[in-house]
């Protein structure tokens, strides 16, 4: 396996040195075909999307970007940002007089203690999404649009969709790290944006202490949303989240 990377940005720094007993990590660099947001190509990117009208979701999903708060809290810090960008009210109090998501109120259909041992997989985090207000519609990838799967263009059409419509529903990817040449596995995060002359999308990489956001090729995310979650034996795949007063396509 080609595991080449490179530096894509100022903030991922070299690791510090750590004692033997008390290893530590400080983000890791991403391999060279996924461009950091920040740097001189994935800037080039924002702009030339930003042109084309195709980063429509990133200004509601940046503005309440959210670092999750566990190492395995993906699948809930994507939720924080999602169901904050689309106004849900959790109709539950934060903190002070405040009605807010947080992770700690996203502990409806699996335990908090459970998740931080576990994790979460697809099906559950469109549990957590419909218990917090919101209709999900699941999609899971195929080679093509036969056998109950969803193809590579269904998917695409989504991603288009989320990144030049303000009013679309967020799109969240579940996919493999590893597929991707990065170091863990399984992951969520939201969609930011779309280039189209080089059919990238922007993943808004929750586990920020980790990797920042950075530009995907779709077909490149789609294959990583093929790997099978050992978890539950099922492909990965992606969500449509919308405020739970709008109307949502049924899914595939």
């Amino acid at each position: 396996m080609n595991t080449a990377t490179c530096r894509q940005s100022a903030t991922a720094a070299a690791p510090r040195p750590a004692t033997p007993l008390e290893p530590t990590f400080y983000m890791r660099p991403l391999p060279c075909k996924l461009p950091a947001l920040d740097s001189p190509a994935g800037r080039r990117l924002f702009g030339e999307a930003l042109l084309d009208g195709s980063m429509a979701s990133y200004f509601r999903l940046a503005q309440q970007f959210h670092t999750q708060a566990d190492p395995a809290f993906c699948g809930l810090g994507t939720l924080v940002c999602a169901l904050n960008a689309l106004g849900v009210d959790p109709q539950q109090q934060w903190k002070g007089p405040w009605r807010w998501f947080s992770e700690e109120l996203l502990d409806c259909c699996k335990p908090l203690d459970e998740i931080r041992r576990s994790g979460v997989s697809l099906d559950e985090v469109a549990c957590l999404a419909r218990c917090a207000g919101a209709n999900v519609a699941l999609h899971r990838p195929s080679a093509d649009s036969s056998g109950g799967g969803t193809g590579v263009e269904r998917f695409r059409g989504h991603v288009i969709e989320s990144a030049t419509h303000s009013d679309a529903p967020v799109l969240v990817v579940n996919y493999s790290r590893r597929t991707l040449k990065q170091t863990g596995d399984g992951h969520f995060s939201p969609i930011g944006g779309y280039h189209a002359a080089t059919d990238r999308v922007l993943v808004l990489d929750t586990a920020r202490f980790k990797y920042p956001p950075h530009w995907v090729p779709v077909d490149a995310l789609f294959a990583a949303m093929q790997a099978e979650d050992a978890a539950t034996g099922q492909p990965r795949g992606w969500l449509l989240l919308r405020a739970a007063t709008s109307p949502m396509p049924s899914a595939s």
